[in-house]
């Protein structure tokens, strides 16, 4: 290296020191805090109430959220039917275990399911032994699942499948790893020649030895003749309170505490043609019946193991209402004028009775037989997806209106028409509205519902999401965007009935539209920023909103709210302040609460903070927890509060009223220490 001079040593100086005080005037500069004022008045007769629905979610059959994601179905394309009614047909993702020298597979009309007629014919030419043996190990089929099948060490699945054949079995039923060379676990099926004659429902369980998460299913044999396949299934013996969903998805669901449960989709319901749309009552009845469909929305089969019926026990077991958005006659690319209308309207309020009908009901007794005898509390239905532009929209709407109505005067029913639409010639009870846009704009949508008319129909905002670049995979600056927008809705909430976010789930191996509040794979998933921040907003439903306000000169980026919740878990009552801090300086807020009824206690209230070192930070299976809540105890509490707002964040302060023991978490959150 070269020998720096005295004088040259100087200049460098006397650079770094230019540079550094640049960098403070245009970094610190840009961050300097700010003082601002927040009025909470939390008296209790100048609060209101936020519906008690208020925030749900929102699942549609997209990005296989529900086939290969949160119904707990192992086996893809079980029925064998994905391949269209023509036989012989592609069976994918089924393959075989062999060479053509020794297995021959093809579809054929055999099944003895006349809804679903396809099976799968299997001609195995080798033999046990001798000049023709088989390979080691036999020969057969296989199914990879979706994207793999997540096999876990001593957990039990259960196997089920119909079997035809003229000749005797031994049949050996394998989970193994992609490769087949790890067995997990293994069931072998014999009979006589006569046991198979006729289609034979076969049922065990797999106990598995190992852990593999990329395994497969596979059907093998070292015995020459044909066997014919049907309906074969795989499901974990662990799912969310024993109704088929995936536990550690629905578990994320059931954390959110939601108050609504919209389904099963948007364009999901009306498919591109209506041959392909979701039909309810071809997805209820037992499993093994119902002839599934392509979701050609999206672009994939599903076999509708997750129908009408499993919709509404999602709800139940998530303590939600169950939100049906029905097919009205239309697709994205049809539309039934309204002169043969009437088959459409009494298809749907023949779903209304599978739901809510007396077991001695005709399509009660389905619903009963399915093992849910009690009605279902089916009180929302919203008539098409966003449709009000349709040429026969309004004349349909109103005769399914005119239906469900004289048949079901407590069902609340959603226009996909706006406000001004609505007349007493086309009545509605609630109004849908969808808002997909730029965070920006997400921001000063904040205020949108402000200047709508305090009379007549309440919206019901089921769709909304930031898109575009800055919402990459779901980043930081998408979720305070978004909260924004909730926090708007609420101080709102006397014109806004229900709000949930879309798209709810992802199958990272099948990205059909981003961000997502939730991203899985056959054995991990995590939250995405806004599916966090969604926890800030938990216990709002049925809340008290007391008036708040916030002063600062020259910098509009704040938007606050305040409301009063009890904690169920506890009995404690807190006040909620939430304050989204959307832009780039951090903001001394000094909080002025009045009117309680109440002391706010001086141990036991929370803050919970939603931030990141980076805009557009996002969360990922490598990083999960990158961008997550952070909650800690508030030191200084009390009527007059001096706090600090960091840029860019969403932050609760969660008061605790009244006598208290004081409390080591707020609603589930982890408790960090204030560094």
């Amino acid at each position: 290296m070269g020998i720096l001079r005295a004088s040259s040593v100087c200049r460098l100086f006397h650079v770094l020191v230019l540079v550094c005080a640049l960098y403070q005037i245009l970094y610190v500069g840009s961050v300097a805090a700010q003082t601002a004022q927040l009025s909470v008045d939390a008296s209790p007769q100048n609060a209101q109430v936020i519906p008690g629905n208020m925030f749900g979610i929102f699942f549609e059959e997209l990005n296989h959220a529900g086939a290969g994601g949160l119904w707990a179905e192992l086996v893809s394309n079980r029925g064998f039917e994905a391949g269209g009614s023509n036989t012989p047909s592609n069976i994918d993702p089924w393959l075989i275990i062999g060479d053509e020298s020794n297995i021959i597979v093809a579809t054929d009309r055999s099944s003895c399911f006349a809804s679903n007629p396809i099976a799968l014919r299997m001609e195995v030419l080798c033999e046990a032994s001798g000049t023709n043996a088989c390979p080691s190990g036999g020969v057969g089929i296989y199914n990879p699942g979706y994207w793999g099948m997540n096999i876990e060490r001593t957990k039990v699945y259960r196997a089920t499948m119909y079997i035809r054949s003229s000749e005797s079995v031994e049949l050996t039923v394998s989970l193994t790893s992609s490769d087949g060379l790890q067995n997990l676990a293994s069931h072998t099926i014999t009979g006589d020649k006569e046991d198979f004659v006729e289609w034979t429902k076969v049922e065990f369980d797999l106990a598995s030895s190992g852990r593999n998460t990329n395994a497969r299913l596979q059907l093998t044999t070292t015995k020459s003749g044909i066997i014919w396949f049907d309906q074969v299934s795989l499901m974990p013996s662990d799912t969310y309170m024993g109704h088929g969903f995936r536990k550690d998805l629905a578990s994320m669901l059931a954390n959110l505490k939601p108050r609504f449960l919209k389904f099963p989709g948007g364009n999901y319901v009306m498919g591109n043609y209506l041959v392909n749309a979701f039909r309810w009552s071809e997805t209820v009845g037992p499993w093994e019946e119902r002839p599934g469909h392509f979701n050609d929305a999206w672009a994939y089969w599903t076999d509708d193991g997750l129908g009408f019926f499993e919709f509404l026990q999602l709800a139940e077991d998530l303590g939600a209402c169950p939100l049906w958005v029905i097919n009205d006659g239309a697709s994205l690319n049809e539309e039934v004028p309204s002169a043969t209308i009437a088959a459409f309207v009494k298809d749907v309020v023949n779903g209304i009775e599978f739901a809510r009908g007396d077991p001695q009901t005709a399509w009660g007794s389905v619903r009963a037989a399915m093992g849910h005898p009690e009605p279902f509390p089916l009180f929302y239905v919203s008539i098409g997806n966003q449709e009000c532009f349709k040429h026969y929209y309004k004349d349909n709407y109103v005769k399914f209106y005119s239906a469900i109505k004289a048949s079901y005067p407590d069902i609340k029913i959603i226009s996909s028409c706006d406000a001004s639409a609505i007349s007493p010639v086309n009545p509605a009870d609630l109004y849908d509205v969808h808002v997909y846009t730029s965070s920006g704009d997400m921001f000063s949508k904040s205020r949108m519902f402000e200047t709508s008319t305090r009379n007549g129909p309440k919206a019901v905002v089921s769709e909304y999401a930031v898109t575009g670049n800055d919402a990459g995979r779901g980043t930081l600056i998408a979720a305070l965007a978004e909260a924004a927008f909730l926090i708007g809705l609420e101080r709102n909430s006397d014109v806004v009935e229900m709000a949930s976010c879309a798209p709810l789930f992802v199958n990272d191996n099948d990205r059909r539209w981003n961000p997502d509040a939730i991203v899985f794979n056959s054995w991990q998933h995590y939250g995405c920023p806004n599916y966090w921040m969604l926890h800030f907003f938990k216990d709002s439903s049925g809340a008290a909103l007391h008036p708040s306000t916030i002063q600062l000169s020259n910098y509009d980026q704040l938007v606050t709210s305040a409301i009063t919740w009890n904690n169920s878990q506890d009995g404690n009552t807190y006040l909620k302040i939430k304050v989204v801090n959307f832009g780039s300086k951090a903001v001394n807020l000094n909080i002025s609460v009045t009117g309680l009824q109440t002391d706010i206690q001086t141990f036991g209230s929370i803050k919970t903070v939603l931030t990141s070192g980076w805009l557009r930070d996002e969360n990922s299976f490598q990083q999960p927890d990158k961008v997550v809540p952070a909650a800690s105890p508030i030191t200084n509490v009390g009527e007059q509060m001096g706090v600090v707002l960091d840029s860019y964040s969403l932050t609760s302060f969660d008061l605790l009223l009244g006598s208290s023991q004081g409390l080591h978490s707020v609603s589930g959150w982890r408790l960090h220490s204030s560094m």
